[in-house]
C-alpha cells in the first residue's frame, strides 16, 4: 500500500480524526469503533497497521481494563502527518463543506487558524453583503463538532472588520502564523462583497464638484 492509499483509506481517516482530536487520551478499541463508528473488526485490523507504522502505541493496560492506544508524538513523520491530516479530512475538508454548503451566500472567506491552548480548533468567517444567521451557523458548528470530535470556536467577522485588522489585533497575528489553513478563497462561494458606503464629507464633495464644473 502507498503512503496516498494509506491516508486515502476511509478507515485510516475516521481513527486519525479521532485520535488527533484527543492526542494523548488513550482509547481503548471499544471507544475507537463508538467514535469513528467504524466495525470493531474494521477498528481492531487498521489500529494494528496504525501502530505497526509507528503513528499509534499501545499503552500497558492495567488489571481488568482493555488495552489502549494512544498518538506517538515520536514517529518521525508525526508532524507532517498531522498537518496532511488538519490540511484535509481532519479539519480543511469538513469545515468547507459546511460553509460552502450551509452559508455559501453570506461567507466571503474563511480560515482554519489552528488550535487553541484547550485544544479547540479556532476557525475564522468573514462575512459579505449578508451576514450568517447566528442560530444556523450556532447549530452547524455544533454537529460539525461532533463529527470532528473537538470544540470549536468560530469568530465571524464583516469584510470592512478583516481589511482593517492592524497588527495588534489577536486575529491579525494568528492569521500571519505557521499552519493557517484557507478553507474558503474569494471567488468560492455566492457572497457578494459589502456595498461600500460614501461618507458624507466625500459625498458632499462629489456633490461641490459637480455643481463648480462650467456649464457645457
Amino acid at each position: 500500500m502507498s503512503a496516498a492509499d494509506f491516508l486515502l483509506a476511509p478507515e485510516v481517516q475516521k481513527l486519525l480524526m479521532v485520535a488527533y482530536a484527543a492526542p494523548d487520551q488513550p482509547l481503548s478499541s471499544s471507544e475507537l469503533a463508538q467514535r469513528s463508528k467504524l466495525d470493531p473488526a474494521d477498528v481492531a485490523r487498521t489500529v494494528e497497521h496504525l501502530v505497526g507504522s509507528g503513528i499509534l502505541k499501545k499503552q500497558k493496560p492495567k488489571a481488568d481494563e482493555a488495552e489502549t492506544v494512544v498518538v506517538d508524538r515520536t514517529f518521525v513523520f508525526h508532524d507532517e502527518l498531522r498537518r496532511i491530516a488538519m490540511k484535509s479530512f481532519a479539519a480543511a475538508e469538513p469545515v468547507r463543506a459546511m460553509l460552502r454548503g450551509k452559508f455559501k451566500d453570506s461567507v466571503l472567506r474563511a480560515f482554519v487558524l489552528g488550535e487553541d491552548e484547550d485544544g479547540a480548533l479556532e476557525l475564522l468567517v468573514v462575512h459579505g453583503q449578508l451576514m450568517p444567521d447566528e442560530t444556523a451557523m450556532r447549530a452547524a458548528c455544533q454537529k460539525l463538532s461532533k463529527t470532528l470530535h473537538r470544540h470549536l470556536k468560530m469568530h465571524v467577522i464583516s469584510h470592512a472588520r478583516f481589511n482593517g485588522l492592524t497588527p495588534r489585533d489577536p486575529l491579525a497575528s494568528k492569521l500571519v502564523a505557521a499552519g493557517v489553513i484557507e478553507v474558503i478563497a474569494l471567488g468560492d462561494t455566492k457572497a457578494q462583497l459589502p456595498v461600500e458606503k460614501v461618507g458624507l464629507l466625500q459625498s458632499a464633495k462629489k456633490k461641490l464638484a459637480t455643481l463648480s464644473r462650467p456649464s457645457p
